[in-house]
């Protein structure tokens, strides 16, 4: 008796094991689900991200370039689409309408402890399979900054956080649709 209880203890993680073995090869099979959160379309094979242009009053003249290559990174990154130049199964295209920087939280000798600065982008995401989730969208970031710094010291690094946000909220609404 003392046999069969042992052997059972045994049979149970075992078959936990391999049932989790089981589900990954499942979802990774019919490629609808990957570990980043992505829903992608079996049938989905790439995408195209067009430059997004800076219309915005205020230019960073390489605002354009650095927010394209990171949005494509991440497609590329964390799906299995391959990126292309043009008519991709899912399509990204859009232009930075807005880059301003504004002061904050203004203080009793009315100058301001903080500045603002603000990135926002207009994006149309077409996808081929699901006319239901395509959309366009203004997707709106900022960080704040001491105002003792010049924004010209702090712009670069400033750019890439607010960027890495925006990148990561288009990504979400585009393909993962929880």
């Amino acid at each position: 008796m003392k046999n069969d209880v042992f052997k059972g203890e045994f049979k149970r993680p075992y078959i936990q094991i391999f049932m989790v073995i089981l589900m990954i090869f499942g979802f990774s099979s019919c490629k609808m689900y990957s570990f980043t959160g992505a829903s992608i379309h079996p049938q989905a094979k790439t995408i195209s991200i067009a430059t997004f242009p800076n219309l915005a009053p205020m230019v960073n003249p390489t605002l354009s370039q650095e927010f394209t290559d990171a949005l494509q990174d991440k497609f590329q990154s964390q799906t299995s689409l391959t990126v292309i130049t043009s008519s991709g199964d899912y399509e990204i295209e859009g232009e930075i309408v807005g880059y301003t920087t504004s002061p904050m939280a203004i203080q009793g000798n009315e100058t301001a402890a903080l500045n603002r600065l603000s990135i926002t982008v207009n994006v149309r995401f077409t996808n081929k399979f699901s006319e239901k989730d395509s959309f366009e969208q203004r997707f709106s970031r900022y960080v704040d900054y001491d105002s003792s710094r010049n924004l010209s010291e702090v712009e670069q690094e400033l750019v890439k956080q607010i960027n890495e946000v925006l990148v990561e909220d288009i990504f979400n609404k585009a393909v993962v649709n929880w």
